[in-house]
């Protein structure tokens, strides 16, 4: 109900949906315009040919939007909890989670996922990969479960913001900067990044594990293949922890007074 209130908002003034859209396309676009200038002056990045990087951009920028769209207004927690405008979520007849995803709910949004489809799409059909139906099917499944991961990290950074109040960048640095290192071959990043970002904090899975497996690529660590196969389960047990945190959180919060 909240997101269709605000989908009827956004299409009252078609026009500027539109050009909000374009214009998020466009800046999301603008960080694949580098890696083709990179690729004007080297034919290698980490080992990796433009069609592969583009994979691997193409899925880290679809499963990230598709994050963004349902749970990037999580960001905001913070400054709801400063002002004290958190309570008017906490009285409603629904979970407070949902009412926070769907606040101010903007379909510009799809910008970003239309462009990673769009660099994906381009990729695969450069690619020179021997397509199986394991391979095949593991691209769908890829960006649902990298886009289930990203959302756990929003929730997981939400609760933080609820703790300490606000602390949005510390989550921008791990959804926007954990997108932008995904959108690069593990090869340019060194051991401890690899095993933090696989082991602890799993990025990895959002689209390197599996990404390497349709490419035909041994990830860094020697990984077994199997492994390709975890990303809808690390994303399940990354939403289950996630929601661990968000009621410990909510149960601690103090409001801001009067």
């Amino acid at each position: 109900m909240i997101s269709g209130m605000w989908i009827r908002s956004t299409m009252t003034y078609r026009a500027s949906f539109v050009m909000t859209t374009f214009g998020n396309f466009a800046a999301s676009g603008l960080e694949f315009v580098g890696i083709l200038l990179m690729f004007s002056r080297v034919d290698r990045l980490g080992g990796y040919s433009l069609p592969e990087i583009a994979f691997l951009y193409g899925t880290a920028g679809a499963a990230f939007g598709l994050a963004d769209l349902f749970a990037g207004s999580l960001g905001r927690l913070g400054q709801r909890v400063r002002d004290g405008t958190l309570d008017v979520f906490l009285v409603r007849p629904a979970p407070v989670l949902v009412q926070m995803a769907a606040d101010r709910f903007t379909l510009r949004r799809l910008g970003r996922v239309t462009q990673g489809l769009l660099v994906l799409a381009w990729s695969v059909t450069a690619l020179h990969v021997h397509w199986t139906p394991a391979k095949a099917a593991l691209v769908p499944v890829l960006l649902v479960s990298g886009a289930g991961i990203f959302v756990a990290v929003f929730i997981a950074g939400a609760s933080f913001q609820v703790v300490a109040q606000d602390a949005a960048e510390v989550q921008n640095a791990a959804t926007f900067g954990g997108t932008a290192m995904l959108q690069y071959p593990p090869t340019v990043f060194g051991e401890g990044l690899l095993r933090g970002v696989t082991f602890v904090f799993p990025l990895a899975f959002v689209n390197w594990v599996p990404a390497l497996y349709i490419l035909g690529r041994p990830y860094p660590l020697g990984l077994p293949q199997w492994v390709a196969f975890a990303p809808p389960f690390v994303a399940a047990a990354c939403l289950g922890a996630a929601g661990v945190a968000w009621r410990a959180a909510l149960r601690g919060y103090r409001s801001t007074g009067s």
